[in-house]
């Protein structure tokens, strides 16, 4: 299907749903097609806490999905629903969708709040090492910022690489 710029009003109501949300980012984290069941069973999944979710929870979750959510979505042109097969597959919409949707890291904050607490630490230490702190300012100098670049870098790659099948499906696309 063609792709065309999403109004911010459509998006916002989109993501104003928690499972639609969720629907949106586990669609991007697979590749190719999913099917409703394994949706609800992710979705039901994360809202209970448990695996296997409950069944009752995941019959109800799989319902929403099929009878609100997932058309809502299509009709959004954001997923391509096939109600007869039962399977998702993701669109180039979703991608005007993900500018509004706060990337989170697996610890419920952001990676902005994350990379930006980590320079904040950073320059805290720089700084202890530089007036004098015990400990730290027996450290070699150029040991702290080399330390906390490798870990900038390996929370980059980490974040490249959970998310993966996002940046690969805009590259096929």
């Amino acid at each position: 299907m063609e792709s065309r710029n999403l109004d911010p009003e459509v998006a916002h109501g989109i993501l104003q749903n928690r499972r639609r949300r969720r629907v949106l980012e586990h669609v991007n984290k697979v590749p190719g097609t999913v099917t409703v069941r394994d949706l609800a069973e992710k979705i039901a999944e994360a809202e209970s806490g448990e695996s296997p979710p409950p069944q009752a929870l995941r019959r109800s979750v799989y319902n929403s999905l099929h009878q609100h959510h997932l058309p809502k979505l299509d009709e959004a042109n954001v997923i391509a629903y096939d109600k007869d097969r039962k399977t998702v597959d993701i669109l180039e919409n979703a991608k005007s969708i993900s500018l509004y949707m706060e990337v989170v890291t697996p610890y419920g904050i952001t990676w902005a709040e994350y990379y930006r607490s980590l320079a904040v630490l950073g320059l805290l230490v720089i700084v202890a090492h530089d007036v004098g702190v015990p400990v730290i300012a027996d450290l070699p100098g150029l040991l702290i910022p080399v330390v906390f670049l490798t870990i900038v870098g390996l929370s980059t790659g980490y974040q490249l690489w959970s998310q993966r099948w996002m940046y690969l499906n805009q590259l096929f696309d």
